[in-house]
């Protein structure tokens, strides 16, 4: 699942960060303004001349499944609304642009959104997103993993429906953990995962790239250390209280330091992909990644272009952790639906939508697109199971992941950790922390650009 940092849409911003340590309350301070926007006059989607409902719904890439889950579930409507998809830019920054440059001119063309949950806090606060009733909010997150409802939240409220959630999984080649004495039928430490790979003259991939994806890595490794990227939030964003300078931070730099010693020489350009790359045909012996990477494997064997006895090699287990005696806090992606708040047909909106993440068509969507689903039921289908061995593990995953930082400043926030924390072998416990934290603060005060 690519990312990548985009140019910063001008916007005059809420003065208002969520708070985003787990377990925690994530309400931040009531406070709302307008954004300064202008846009071209924008088309909006009404009823046809037969009385049903054509809802669009923005749609991020995928392999064709959400354009078939929209067909199916215009299908069960029986008439009462059609879903039309309209397909976003590849880059979820740009994604962001897009919707937000169109919502800030009411587009009321806008009726379903597959949303990226790093910018649901954004959306929510802007009035962009129509609320969720709560009947429809009991239904939608009623046996939904918890890092999936906690990305759907903002000021303590249900705010976007769970679609798909993702998380990030340690795969091993059998043969080099075996060879390197690893019981990985135990959790592992990143710094045994380090020692390993030393002594087998192994690398580990992971994302040391300037991108959406080295902020992910940064905040799993501050969370698995118990600590949190925001602390406290203020209703001046100028006071709100940074943990890049705990000790949890400052462990989590040491892994970077660390990781990044056995990373390979392309590691600070290493994203998701790259990093598959060289699990598959590399040096690499660990990798922590998305699920993607199991389905990418087969689908290479069965084309030919990779040999049967790689995937076979394959292991995987929960994300490494920081410290021994503390649970790792892997990341938390995927989508989630958002509702646009200028559309024409809310009602139908919010019922396409309960069909859109049916536990049948998230199992459809898993088992063909490879995106995990957000309800925790579809990881015992057995088709499910068939297609992907690793979905309880997966499921496991996701009850532990914790969420980027939910603030209404998250771009700024993640641009400023892949400045400071890039590269890697650069970082220093207890001193980039802290230049991250002084950069935040000075760029939230308006007294210094990105």
């Amino acid at each position: 699942m690519p990312y990548a940092a985009g140019k910063e849409v001008p916007v005059t911003r809420p003065s208002r960060i969520g708070p985003t340590a787990r377990g925690r309350s994530r309400r931040g301070v009531a406070s709302t303004a307008a954004l300064l926007l202008s846009a071209g006059t924008l088309a909006a989607c009404g009823s046809d001349g037969g009385g049903a409902s054509t809802l669009t719904w923005y749609i991020n890439p995928d392999a064709g499944g959400q354009a078939e889950i929209a067909s199916r579930c215009t299908e069960e409507a029986g008439g009462a609304y059609r879903i039309e998809t309209a397909q976003l830019p590849r880059e979820s920054s740009q994604q962001r642009e897009q919707l937000i440059r169109r919502l800030a001119a009411a587009d009321s063309s806008i009726d379903l959104i597959s949303l990226d949950p790093p910018y649901i806090p954004e959306f929510a606060e802007a009035g962009f997103l129509a609320p969720v009733p709560e009947d429809v909010a009991e239904r939608v997150t009623d046996g939904v993993v918890q890092s999936a409802i906690d990305g759907a939240t903002w000021d303590e409220e249900i705010v976007a429906v769970p679609f798909w959630a993702n998380t990030q999984l340690l795969w091993f080649k059998k043969s080099v953990a075996e060879a390197a004495g690893l019981n990985m039928e135990e959790p592992v430490t990143w710094e045994q995962l380090v020692q390993a790979a030393e002594a087998q003259d192994s690398q580990i991939a992971a994302q040391g790239i300037r991108a959406e994806a080295l902020t992910v890595w940064v905040n799993a490794l501050i969370e698995s250390a118990g600590g949190s990227i925001i602390e406290e939030t203020a209703e001046d964003p100028g006071d709100v209280q940074l943990g890049l300078t705990s000790d949890a931070a400052a462990e989590a730099a040491e892994v970077m330091r660390n990781v990044s010693t056995v990373g390979g020489p392309a590691f600070s350009t290493a994203g998701e992909d790259a990093n598959v790359t060289d699990f598959e045909d590399g040096d690499a012996g660990f990798m922590v990644n998305w699920p993607f990477v199991w389905g990418r494997a087969l689908g290479a064997v069965e084309a030919g272009t990779l040999d049967a006895s790689v995937p076979e090699d394959y292991g995987w287990a929960l994300y490494p952790r920081v410290l021994e005696d503390e649970p790792s806090a892997p990341p938390y992606g995927g989508i989630n639906l958002g509702i646009g708040a200028f559309s024409e047909n809310v009602d139908a909106a919010f019922e396409a939508a309960e069909c859109i993440v049916s536990e049948e068509n998230q199992a459809y969507y898993f088992i063909s697109n490879g995106n995990p689903a957000a309800k925790a039921s579809v990881y015992d289908d057995p088709e499910v199971l068939d297609v992907f061995p690793q979905a309880p593990l997966i499921r496991e995953s996701l009850e532990l992941a914790a969420p980027r930082p939910q603030t209404v400043y998250y771009s700024e926030v993640s641009g400023a950790l892949q400045r400071v924390y890039h590269p890697a072998s650069s970082v220093v416990p207890g001193e980039t922390g802290e230049e991250a934290s002084e950069l935040i603060l000075a760029v939230l005060r308006g007294e210094q650009l990105l």
